[in-house]
């Protein structure tokens, strides 16, 4: 027998071994998603799958997350649409829930987004507790925010608006803990580690895009 026979039937000896490890595991409700009864995207979009992060500044999960959502969000399909929604649980959560609101209504949420995290959890320079609108103003001025401009923007009624309404989600979907991940306000994503939840987002988006039901 000459070698390329040979290779041609270890390719067909082998292929079923590689379809076969290429085939997902299914998802098991339970264990990698929970359905959520009262099931609505925060804000949807028409032609959008939405993809929530329910995330809290001065959670250290939160921050050790952050770097690897940050390189899986930025490979999302065009048709699918990341939005970071501040947990707004009470005390320090709802200070940090504004902080960012006024970030986002000043155009400067996205580039200062992971500086937050590590000017909380690396750097020390920003209190977990009782932090002031001066000393984040100060923070957010690094970005090009004059004080004065985002003291008005964290006590503006738009700002008290999108907290409530974060505070609403996070009662209907009863998010756990921060982080979480829901898919279109339907899913809420399981796993026991990043890997996992991520894993188990990217099969969830794609059961969302196609339009079937789990």
């Amino acid at each position: 027998m000459t070698l390329m026979p040979r290779l041609m039937l270890l390719l067909l000896a082998l292929s079923p071994l590689s379809t076969l490890a290429a085939t997902p595991t299914p998802l098991v409700e339970g264990k990698d998603y929970e359905r959520i009864a009262d099931a609505d995207p925060f804000a949807p979009l028409a032609g959008k799958v939405e993809v929530v992060e329910m995330f809290g500044y001065t959670c250290p999960h939160c921050a050790h997350f952050e770097p690897q959502l940050e390189a899986w969000a930025a490979k999302l399909p065009k048709d699918v649409r990341f939005t970071p929604v501040p947990a707004a649980f009470g005390g320090v959560w709802d200070s940090f829930a504004r902080a960012y609101y006024a970030a986002d209504q000043l155009g400067v949420a996205k580039r200062s987004h992971r500086a937050m995290f590590d000017a909380l959890h690396e750097k020390g320079s920003l209190p977990m507790q009782n932090v002031s609108p001066d000393e984040l103003a100060a923070f957010y001025q690094g970005f090009g925010v004059a004080p004065p401009q985002y003291i008005a923007a964290l006590k503006s009624d738009a700002v008290d608006a999108k907290v409530k309404a974060a505070r609403a989600f996070a009662l209907r979907t009863k998010v756990p803990g921060t982080p979480t991940l829901i898919i279109n306000g339907v899913y809420l994503v399981k796993g026991d580690s990043f890997e996992a939840m991520l894993r188990n987002a990217d099969a969830l988006i794609a059961r969302a895009r196609s339009g079937k039901a789990l």
